[in-house]
């Protein structure tokens, strides 16, 4: 088999303040979701159901 060969590419942008603000606040809600996801624990799924 040939070798495969793995890249990376590094990408910069930098963000308008209105996009700087919009993407603080998309963060922000995510942070608040995954944090209220992480507080709940692991969601087992019922053995009784099949």
């Amino acid at each position: 088999m040939g070798r495969q060969v793995k890249r990376a590419l590094k990408y910069r942008f930098y963000p308008t303040p209105e996009q700087a603000a919009e993407l603080s606040r998309t963060f922000a809600c995510v942070r608040l979701v995954y944090n209220k996801a992480l507080a709940e624990g692991p969601v087992r799924p019922d053995p009784r159901k099949r």
